[in-house]
């Protein structure tokens, strides 16, 4: 019985050696937590600087729960932040996308441009009675 003793007092012992590094790298996690969470927040700040465009949108429950997640996590102060950052980084994963359109809305504008540079020409060859 005496030996069972002197093993415990041996794992209390080696427990307590344990806990001020437990303790220390526990602090070092908050630590890291906290600047993570303040890069994350300084990036979300610059990334929602430029907001100038007010839009009414409405979202689904499910979306409008992920949004308030968002908030309580203290990523964002606002559902608006919150949609308007998820919006940001949605438009930039469909840039290609984007590109494509773009290029279309090009050709027609010059469509337009040459309909209404015909249309022109035909009322001015047009004698006028």
């Amino acid at each position: 019985m005496a030996e069972k003793q002197k093993v415990k007092k041996e794992e209390v012992k080696k427990e307590k050696e344990k806990r001020p590094a437990l303790n220390e790298f526990g602090d070092n996690m908050e630590k890291f937590a906290v600047k993570t969470a303040e890069s994350i927040r300084k990036v979300i700040d610059r990334a929602l600087s430029s907001r100038n465009t007010v839009l009414t949108i409405r979202v689904n429950d499910e979306c409008n729960k992920k949004l308030n997640m968002l908030v309580e996590a203290g990523l964002f102060r606002s559902r608006s932040e919150s949609a308007a950052f998820l919006i940001e980084e949605g438009l930039k994963t469909q840039d290609s996308l984007f590109t494509k359109i773009s290029t279309k809305f090009e050709k027609i504008d010059k469509l337009k441009t040459e309909l209404k540079d015909l249309v022109k020409d035909e009322f001015v060859k047009t004698p006028k009675k």
